[in-house]
């Protein structure tokens, strides 16, 4: 074999591999569990319709309904996460095709129990938690549902919503099947001169090219291309509006906004802070433009230059074993009990390291409550996997603590709190390398890439936001959505992050009819919160305030046993006020001029 050849899985040592053992130890044991569940499902349907008739029944049915969905959950996880070892392999796609079914069966199953606890009286819900002791730990559970009842309607009503539920999704399946399978990008060169096929993954690659004009090509035939379909895209992203404006005005939220914060109890106030942070601090973005510029040694600057490299990559290999130890003295900051846990994760076999023939691309973490976390890797001995691995390792240990210290019924952490603790990780691992780099060239990678998930991350999408809230408006006040009222709102937009010095093409304009996260409104907001409270964090335990480190251990422990934002305030980050918005401007305005010292601009 080549040494450069990707291996086989069955030449990989075990110690190498994720643990999935640990859940189950055979494809046998798994079908047991997943034939002694299918009862269990069945039995559930029982309940429907006696959950009124005292505490015992119940606390009886959520004692069977988390056994039932901690095995289901086991089940799901090792499925999927066995199939992605090897995607050729038949017999784990069929364990996940099969895991798939029994989550949309035990789905129905229990569909009846948030609608008929909606229906009965507070003061019986009340009455439960206070007469069965055991339920007094879901009272947070119940006042969270139980404040969804003002925006419950009578059982005709939302049996039509339900129904309607399949129009609403019509705008964002047939963005899918037309950005995805029928629109077709031309073919450009490549670094080589080779004709090659472009594509939307391609497009991430080219846009990072040192080669200008295969950047510039690779816009233009991306952006280009979308704005032939700018018309019907306008249609669909209009008519996905429309749908979010039906069901708001129908469940009698002030409007589509107040609908998708409602549910994480987030007041408009932190929505608002994203969108005004970006623009108070736009000359940041200016400035960032400015450098990349003057580094670049070009005239005018063009959207396809803001991914161009500013740096050169860092050539030299970092064995695995050498990751975890920068990784570790990265996080010392955290404390010991975190190191503690994080390497009795690598020694448990939480990660699945390297690549192999067939294995899922990318990165992530999984795993379940009845599990231990597991971070699958495809680690290729980069400085960038470095980051990858303290990120998705970021995620586990989230997934540790919180399950260690919830029950079942709030170990899970909501999406706005999902990315904090990776982000928190990148932010240690960041400063540990610009304190310890030697090198110049290590340090201004290191710089690009802090400004590239600054943009990325607050900026970009807090411009998004700042379109769905401007969109939903218009439409909420009988506006239309044409393609000319989106494309001179997004030049605006794109103007104002940018500044003067970034020529808006043409085909830029159109950029908001390739963003498929519009079709779930008002979600992109959650990047840009994260990344505030994750700085947050960082600054504090590394100015070493007094009980950072206790604090940000007590947020990761908290799982999802209060409403997010509560949790995050407890931890010492309350993202109602501007500080922590202002603070993480202000940590990016510092490493903007040492930035400018750096390059000797």
């Amino acid at each position: 074999m080549k040494s450069n050849e990707v291996p086989e899985r069955n030449s990989i040592p075990d110690n190498f591999k994720w643990n999935l053992e640990a859940i189950y130890n055979s494809f046998e044991d798994w079908q047991k569990s997943f034939d002694d569940v299918q009862n269990k499902i069945e039995a559930l349907k029982n309940y429907s319709g006696k959950l009124g008739e005292g505490s015992k029944t119940l606390l009886n049915f959520i004692k069977d309904d988390e056994a039932v969905s901690l095995e289901i959950g086991k089940l799901y996880a090792y499925a999927n996460m066995k199939s992605h070892e090897d995607l050729r392999e038949t017999k784990p796609m069929e364990l996940a095709g099969l895991s798939e079914s029994l989550l949309v069966k035990y789905s129905s199953a229990v569909a009846f129990f948030e609608p008929e606890i909606l229906s009965l009286d507070n003061d019986y819900i009340n009455n439960c938690i206070k007469t069965e002791h055991e339920l007094a730990r879901y009272e947070f559970f119940f006042r969270k549902l139980l404040r969804e009842k003002e925006h419950v309607l009578s059982h005709e009503l939302e049996v039509l919503l339900a129904k309607v539920g399949e129009l609403k999704a019509v705008p964002e399946n047939a963005f899918t099947l037309l950005t995805d399978a029928d629109i077709k990008f031309p073919d450009i060169k490549d670094e080589d001169g080779n004709l090659t096929e472009l594509t939307e993954e391609r497009w991430n690659k080219f846009s990072r090219s040192k080669n200008r004009d295969v950047r510039k090509n690779a816009f233009i035939g991306i952006y280009g291309t979308y704005a032939q379909y700018k018309n019907a895209i306008a249609a669909l992203y209009s008519g996905s509006v429309k749908g979010d404006i039906f069901y708001a005005s129908s469940r009698k939220y002030k409007n589509s906004l107040d609908m998708a914060l409602f549910g994480e109890n987030v007041c408009e106030d932190v929505y608002n802070h994203v969108v005004d942070t970006a623009k108070n601090y736009s000359g940041l973005m200016h400035k960032l433009v400015s450098l990349r510029k003057k580094v670049l040694g070009i005239d005018e600057f063009h959207f396809y230059d803001i991914n161009a490299p500013i740096s050169n990559t860092p050539q030299n290999e970092i064995k695995f074993d050498e990751a975890v130890e920068i990784s570790l003295k990265a996080l010392e900051p955290l404390g010991e009990d975190y190191i503690k846990n994080f390497k009795q994760g690598i020694s448990d076999r939480w990660i699945d390291i390297y690549e192999n023939k067939g294995k899922r691309k990318g990165a992530y973490s999984w795993g379940s409550y009845g599990t231990q976390p597991y971070v699958l890797l495809n680690y290729n001995g980069t400085l960038n996997d470095v980051f990858t691995l303290v990120h998705e390792m970021g995620h586990s240990m989230h997934s540790f603590y919180s399950r260690k210290n919830q029950p079942q019924v709030y170990a899970d952490y909501t999406i706005l709190l999902a990315e904090v603790a990776s982000t928190t990780n990148e932010a240690l691992l960041l400063e540990y390398l610009l304190k310890n780099s030697d090198s110049i060239e290590n340090k201004k990678w290191l710089l690009d890439y802090y400004y590239n998930m600054v943009r990325a991350t607050f900026f970009r999408q807090a411009m998004f936001a700042d379109f769905e809230r401007q969109t939903h408006s218009l439409a909420e006040n009988g506006g239309i959505l044409t393609p000319d009222f989106m494309n001179n709102l997004w030049e605006k937009l794109n103007s104002e992050c940018y500044g003067s010095e970034m020529k808006i093409d043409e085909e830029l304009c159109v950029e908001w009819a390739r963003i498929p996260h519009f079709y779930s409104a008002f979600y992109v907001y959650k990047y840009s919160t994260g990344f505030t409270a994750a700085n947050a964090f960082a600054s504090s335990i590394l100015n070493h305030d007094d009980g950072a480190v206790e604090r940000y251990l007590k947020f990761l422990q908290s799982g999802g046993s209060d409403y997010s934002l509560n949790i995050l305030r407890r931890a010492g980050v309350d993202l109602t006020s501007t500080e922590p918005f202002e603070r993480t401007m202000k940590f990016f305005e510092k490493r903007l001029n040492e930035g400018f010292e750096i390059w000797g601009m």
